[in-house]
């Protein structure tokens, strides 16, 4: 019956085989002789398994099947040699059993496991043609004396004889056993893990493992992450191609990491057999089990932790006389932690302002910048190596130009960041302050006073507080204080509490305007000066004018003398002169009164003390 199979090419026939047979012979001599001495090795015999044929070391036609060793089905694997019916040795697993090479164990490793654990003769019968015939070809083929070169002519010389019910069959699985043997591939299986990243979250992900072992199962153990399921970083029971879902666990806040993982995996056909020795008879080989391999993996780009920074800011001082724009800025967290550099120092964060204008007080914060807002100028931060949440001071290289209301809107945004730190950030993430918030205003005021330059002693003297359109919310009180200057004391150091002369009631401000204050009569010449204040609803001082201001400085000088009246020759009485001058003078006190009586608008007189 033809039966094609695959094979490799032909050893040279020769009396290899006799001789071997021949050395069989004599090797069973020396066994029956010195039995005693076999027997106390720690060994048992082979035991008949399933087959055809004689079970005895040499026979006509030997024995096709199994040899059993504890209950465990092994096939000959160096043919010639007498069936190991004697005391056998279990030497385990083997990977050099009977010097056969890695590929011959796992392709001889694959028939007895997969098809050799039978009862069916037939079967085994055919299983332990194809195994021998992967050790050994050429003596295979000659052991019976074929001179043919196919496994299935061999068989047939055999089987013709020895069960020629069963000739055929037996010829064509073991043809189908060795041709399935030749055509598997023999490569030791390799595997790796496979590591997947959430796109919205680097905390997430899954873990795979792919092998060329398909049947293989094994344990899986990570490295900064764990599974999601049951929140421990090993797992039992892992089969190639399922996705796990794993959670990181970092190994820093805000530093770049890699979730990596090692398992050991049992699949696939080891290249190894149970290997059975049995003196001076065959060696046998049994299931070899699977192949163990280990498997490894890692992120295949470091997971960058996302962070969402934010920015709140305090003005240096609320109100101000001009100069620089001063900010103290706070960059905080929304979410995620700072990034970190790989030795853990926080990364630089970089943010800028635009400081606008306005002639009126923002109330409420407002998403956008209202157009009547006058842009002045620019800040710029980068954070130091305090990393986030605390605050940097930022002062401006400009000064503010004149009164108002100053707003500063900071920024951050990913495109103006270090690579190292846009890598952190979401994809076109952009933060913007709100325009408006009070912590972000600073206010210039728009008060000043000008004060009487000369009064003569006797008389009161007034100020007048000029208050411009920058009113706060909740408008602004102001009042004016007026110190004598004392010899040898600068004149913007003379308006100490010992040197106040008079200061005025405060005067309720809501909109632009001048208002005038009066001190009474000044009893003393000299020199005095004048300082305005205004502070605001809240009691918060918006302006304090300098001391010794010129516009704020009255001179105070002595009364000239009165003239003395002379008498015409006429020789008229005292009283006929006086009384003219009395009607006179009447007038003109009558005239200053109602002078002195009038204000203009917003003016307020004080009281003569």
């Amino acid at each position: 019956m033809p039966f094609t199979t695959l094979r490799p090419a032909a050893f040279p026939s020769s009396i290899r085989g006799l001789l071997r047979l021949l050395a069989a012979s004599v090797a069973l001599s020396v066994v029956v002789i010195a039995g005693s001495v076999f027997a106390a090795a720690s060994a048992s015999a082979a035991e008949r398994g399933t087959g055809f044929g004689t079970w005895a070391p040499i026979s006509a036609h030997g024995w096709h099947g199994s040899m059993l060793v504890n209950g465990v089905h092994t096939y000959c694997i160096v043919p010639g040699l007498p069936l190991p019916t004697g005391p056998s040795i279990d030497h385990g697993i083997s990977g050099g059993a009977a010097g056969l090479s890695g590929e011959q164990l796992t392709r001889i490793n694959h028939l007895v496991s997969t098809h050799g654990q039978t009862d069916d003769p037939v079967q085994a019968a055919a299983v332990g043609w194809a195994v021998k015939a992967i050790a050994n070809w050429n003596d295979t083929l000659r052991q019976f004396g074929y001179e043919g070169d196919s496994l299935a002519g061999v068989i047939d010389r055999v089987f013709s004889r020895l069960a020629p019910e069963h000739n055929a069959a037996v010829q064509q699985r073991a043809v189908a056993f060795y041709d399935e043997a030749m055509r598997r591939g023999t490569n030791a299986p390799t595997g790796t893990l496979v590591f997947t990243v959430d796109p919205v979250d680097h905390r997430r992900g899954t873990v795979r493992v792919e092998t060329s072992a398909a049947d293989a199962v094994g344990t899986v153990t990570l490295v900064d992450a764990v599974f999601s399921e049951s929140g421990a970083p090993t797992l039992e029971g892992v089969t190639p191609g399922t996705e796990y879902a794993i959670t990181t666990a970092p190994p820093a806040p805000g530093r770049a990491y890699t979730v990596s993982g090692t398992g050991r995996f049992a699949g696939g056909v080891a290249p190894a057999v149970r290997h059975v020795t049995t003196a001076g008879g065959q060696d046998t080989a049994g299931p070899g089990g699977p192949a163990t391999f280990e498997v490894s993996g890692a992120d295949t780009a470091p997971r960058v932790p996302l962070f969402s920074p934010a920015i709140t800011t305090q003005v240096a001082a609320r109100y101000v006389p001009g100069g620089a724009f001063v900010d103290d800025v706070n960059i905080t967290l929304s979410d995620g932690d700072w990034p970190r550099s790989t030795d853990g120092s926080p990364l630089p964060i970089t943010a800028g302002a635009e400081v606008y204008r306005t002639s009126w007080e923002p109330t409420e914060p407002q998403a956008s910048v209202p157009a009547d807002a006058e842009p002045v100028g620019s800040l710029a931060l980068v954070t130091g190596d305090q990393g986030g949440d605390v605050p940097y001071r930022v002062t401006s290289d400009w000064e503010l130009p004149g009164p108002g209301f100053y707003t500063a809107v900071w920024t951050i945004t990913r495109d103006t960041q270090h690579p190292d730190v846009a890598a952190h950030l979401p994809a076109e993430f952009s933060w913007t302050e709100s325009f408006g918030v009070r912590s972000q205003i600073s206010v210039v005021p728009d008060v000043s006073s000008k004060a009487e330059e000369h009064v003569a002693v006797g008389d009161p003297v007034s100020d007048t507080i000029i208050v411009g359109g920058v009113i706060p919310t909740g408008g602004l009180s102001v009042s004016s204080a007026v110190y004598r200057s004392a010899d040898g004391v600068p004149a913007a150091d003379a308006c100490t509490p010992e040197a106040l002369v008079w200061e005025s009631e405060p005067i309720a401000v809501t909109e632009a305007g001048e208002y005038i204050v009066t001190s009474p009569a000044m009893t003393e010449p000299g020199t005095y000066y004048w300082r305005e204040r205004a502070v605001d609803a809240a009691g918060e001082e918006v302006h304090h004018g300098a001391c010794g201001v010129a516009a704020e400085t009255t001179i105070v000088t002595e009364a000239p003398p009165a003239p003395t009246p002379s008498l015409a020759a006429t020789g008229a009485s005292i009283a006929t002169v006086a009384a003219p001058l009395v009607v006179g003078l009447t007038v003109v006190a009558t005239g200053i009164a109602l002078g002195t009586s009038r204000r203009r608008r917003f003016e307020h007189g004080a009281g003569i003390g």
